[in-house]
């Protein structure tokens, strides 16, 4: 059973992302879930060797102003249109 998530997140990161996204024919929901689970899996020791992932820790800070309900429905909007 799938369950919704609002993540909040620099604008920049967000675009790059879908953007990453679409270029490996994924949703940025299943890029999302599936790094999540390889950070709870068993095969922790694996991923925390990845200097790549390392890097990644503590990059992603939104702005203090940043609206995640606002973004969300233009969102929502853009996709429905």
């Amino acid at each position: 059973m799938t369950t919704k998530l609002t993540l909040s997140m620099d604008k920049d990161v967000i675009e790059k992302s879908k953007k990453y996204a679409e270029s490996q024919h994924r949703s940025l929901s299943d890029l999302i879930e599936s790094y999540l689970k390889s950070l709870t899996s068993d095969q922790k020791s694996i991923i925390n060797s990845s200097k790549k992932l390392k890097s990644l820790r503590g990059s992603f800070k939104a702005p203090v102003d940043y609206d995640y309900k606002k973004v969300l429905e233009q969102e929502i909007s853009r996709k429905h249109e």
